[in-house]
């Protein structure tokens, strides 16, 4: 599989580009790489799919600064994740307006990339609208993964009309389209006249008209209704990454492809641990005794405490480093590819008030030889706990 480039790159606009520069951007690559202008160019049909799937982030100021924050692992990808794999058909979909703005007839390109034939697209079917939500995790179902049950309200699909919207199911011939769900129009474009087709206004596309509604749904063939929702979420996902459950999202009228429903990952605060990418810190903090002496203490992890062992003259600053005890890594498709770590930031705790015995412990000890720091004992101090 050959590696995603950035999309600002496949773009080619800077990061700190305007919306109005990014559109500009994808309209010339869209001409560019147009398949009607490239009849039989696998090349650059992949490239014209890679500027939409580009643009389809870089339009959407929610994608655009989850993209921003964690690049191609904020938008994912396959398993579950959002982004990536558009289709002709969603390319035409989505962005048909600068297509039309070019001069483009989208009916012939919808069925050259189809399999049909002939200037008109057909019917339209109608896709029900995406619904977001969230979902708080802690630290051990990221983990692990989980299962997530969410009950949501949704336009679900009217059972008194099997979502056709019509009373008996009867439904007639559009007069303004005669059926085709499409009207042609002439536009002046780049390429000169065109013809451009459009949804028929009269039945939004659909070439048929209800003629008896369903009372339920007043003919639309959805109704407003609560479901559960089974979720799946992957082991190693991180706060802001989005996961996709498609045809989970609103019903469309009259038996149109449902929307999907978009999972929106947050993050809960461990009493213990801060994550670190993939990586867990834990804050340990030693009694004088035990960072001389050395010893063994006990310290949490997310699968149960375990006993580490501090060597004898163990400094403030250092690091321990226990692998495999972080979380799982995804990569920007959402496959896993190893365990971060879990790093313990050591820490001595100077007591700051005492009694007369200890006072008279600590006194003894303060012109002792081995108590007093030299000055490679400070150089090296310093240099672990706050790296210079």
């Amino acid at each position: 599989m050959a590696e995603k480039r950035d999309y600002y790159e496949v773009l080619g606009v800077e990061k700190t580009a305007s919306a109005e520069d990014i559109k500009k951007a994808y309209r010339k690559k869209a001409i560019q790489y147009h398949p009607d202008k490239n009849p039989g160019d696998k090349e650059a049909e992949e490239k014209f799919k890679e500027a939409a799937e580009a643009y389809e982030v870089l339009s959407d100021p929610q994608k655009r600064q989850r993209y921003d924050q964690y690049g191609f692992a904020g938008m994912g990808g396959a398993s579950g994740f959002s982004g990536g794999g558009m289709s002709m058909e969603d390319i035409f979909s989505h962005f048909g307006d600068i297509f039309e703005g070019a001069g483009f007839d989208l009916g012939d390109l919808g069925n050259m990339f189809m399999g049909g034939s002939g200037r008109s697209r057909g019917h339209r079917v109608r896709r029900g609208s995406d619904m977001r939500v969230k979902v708080r995790l802690t630290l051990e179902e990221i983990a692990n993964g989980c299962e997530k049950k969410i009950k949501v309200r949704k336009l679900v699909q009217c059972k008194d009309c099997n979502g056709t919207g019509s009373k008996d199911g009867s439904t007639e011939t559009c007069p303004t389209c005669k059926g085709s769900g499409r009207v042609i129009r002439q536009q002046r474009g780049i390429f000169g006249m065109m013809q451009v087709q459009s949804d028929c206004d009269t039945c939004g596309g659909e070439g048929r008209i209800i003629k008896n509604k369903c009372p339920k749904c007043n003919g639309e063939g959805v109704i407003r209704d609560e479901e559960i929702i089974p979720i799946t979420i992957p082991a190693g996902v991180m706060g802001g990454m989005q996961l996709t459950v498609p045809g989970k999202g609103n019903a469309a009228p009259h038996g149109g492809v449902n929307g999907d429903l978009l999972v929106l990952i947050e993050e809960e605060e461990h009493k213990d641990f801060v994550r670190q990418d993939s990586d867990l810190i834990y804050n340990l903090l030693l009694d004088m005794p035990t960072a001389v002496l050395g010893g063994q203490v006990q310290i949490p992890t997310l699968t149960g405490d375990v006993k580490i062992t501090i060597t004898p003259g163990t400094q403030p600053g250092k690091v321990l480093r226990m692998r495999g005890k972080g979380l799982p890594r995804i990569d920007q498709y959402g496959r896993s590819y190893g365990v971060g770590d879990l790093l313990i930031n050591v820490g001595v705790y100077i007591p700051e008030k005492l009694n007369k015995d200890e006072r008279a412990l600590i006194e003894k000890l303060q012109n002792s030889p081995n108590i007093a720091p030299g000055s490679a004992d400070k150089k090296n101090f310093f240099r672990n706990l706050f790296g210079i």
